[in-house]
């Protein structure tokens, strides 16, 4: 009895043994192969960007001063505030401006009476009144001289009073050019008159301040009460459509880089969001002690979204196009930092460290560990590992 059941023991761990063979063969790679999709390595010519960093700045920004001296009585924006080229942003108290303007008018008004200056005609030295009298007294002392030589002549006038019709005649003549040199000085006063008066009318004025150009304040420096003076800063007002962006180029790249080139970035406010703007200032010179090129990028912010200082991340379009291979970014696995594909070979699949480069759409640039003409797995990489058998769908 011993006999016979030892062997059917045996017997049955043999068959055990075989199944276990048959269930490891059936769950190794060689049993079955993994249907994938490929995909060509191409190569083609591709946009070249640079990948730098900056931040925007305003197109233009301005402290703004008082031209005059006075007490603040209206502050009528606040941080924020928008304002159009013109708008007031502060007001000073104004009667001693206006007190001037009209005792500088007055002045220039009373010249302008004695001129014979009225409702804006030219100077004309002979309607000067002294002068019109005095031209009338010469002619008159000339006609007084001709009949007295005539009657000199024919000896019916003593030579006395020959003489003295002359010397009246001579007086009344200085007389009328004294009286045009009177009426040119008073012309002169005039003009500086005019000055004062246009002088006092622009320090009235000034005791508005007002915007230089359509933008945003910044700050606003004084309150209602404050006395300032002249230079004293009141706001700022920055413009910011459009907005500048300041970036910072490594010396390997001046040469592919030019005014009108495209610029685009992203800032951590909008996360997800692509803007663009156009390269309008490039530095002449490199700093010296970051071996670097600054350039300035012109970008339009209609809605006010961005706002000076955001930080950007930024890619500049290289002049020319540089071949580069392709593959699909679903081709691409990247584990800890490393990428990797999987080239197929027959039937196996090879996985591979590659080196990524820009994206172009939809596909990925690498720019090592493939060649052109390769096929890689499209998709579906994490079914795969180095050396499986792989069946083409």
């Amino acid at each position: 009895m011993t006999r016979p059941i030892l062997a059917i023991c045996l017997l049955a761990a043999a068959l055990s043994a075989a199944c276990d063979r048959a269930g490891a063969d059936s769950a190794s790679p060689e049993a079955a192969a993994v249907a994938v999709s490929l995909a060509e390595v191409v190569e083609q010519p591709i946009k070249r960007f640079i990948r730098v960093s900056g931040t925007l700045t305003a197109e233009e920004e301005a402290a703004v001063a008082a031209e005059v001296g006075g007490r603040v009585v209206a502050t009528p924006i606040e941080r924020g505030s928008r304002v159009a080229a013109g708008d007031g942003l502060v007001k000073l108290l104004a009667d001693e401006g206006e007190a001037q303007a009209a005792e500088a008018q007055a002045n220039a008004a009373q010249i302008e009476a004695r001129l014979g200056i009225a409702n804006g005609t030219e100077f004309a030295v002979e309607r000067v009144p002294e002068v019109a009298n005095a031209r009338a007294g010469v002619q008159l002392q000339r006609s007084e001289f001709e009949r007295a030589k005539m009657l000199h002549e024919k000896k019916l006038l003593s030579q006395a009073e020959f003489d003295q019709r002359s010397a009246q005649t001579d007086a009344a003549q200085r007389q009328y050019d004294m009286a045009r040199n009177t009426a040119a000085q008073q012309y002169q006063s005039l003009l500086a008159a005019r000055a004062r008066v246009t002088l006092a009318q622009k320090a009235l004025a000034d005791t508005t301040v007002r915007a230089p150009f359509t933008g945003v304040v910044g700050e606003r420096f004084v309150s209602v009460g404050d006395y300032v003076t002249r230079g004293t800063k009141v706001a700022t007002v920055m413009r910011v459509d459009p907005l500048r962006v300041e970036l910072t180029i490594p010396e390997q790249f001046v040469s592919v880089v030019a005014e009108g080139r495209a610029v685009t970035f992203k800032v951590d406010a909008y996360q997800g969001e692509t803007f663009a703007g156009t390269v309008r200032y490039v530095s002449p010179s490199v700093k010296a002690d970051t071996r670097a090129l600054t350039l300035e990028a012109e970008v339009p912010n209609p809605a006010r979204r961005l706002k000076p200082g955001f930080f950007a991340t930024a890619e500049i379009e290289q002049a020319a196009m540089v071949p580069g291979l392709l593959v699909p970014a679903t081709a691409v696995r990247t584990v800890a930092g490393t990428a990797r594909v999987f080239v197929v070979a027959g039937d196996r699949a090879e996985e591979r460290v590659v080196t990524v480069g820009q994206n172009v759409g939809d596909l990925v640039e690498i720019t090592s560990g493939i060649k052109a003409g390769e096929r890689v797995v499209a998709r579906d990489l994490d079914r795969l590992v180095d050396g499986i058998r792989v069946a083409v769908r």
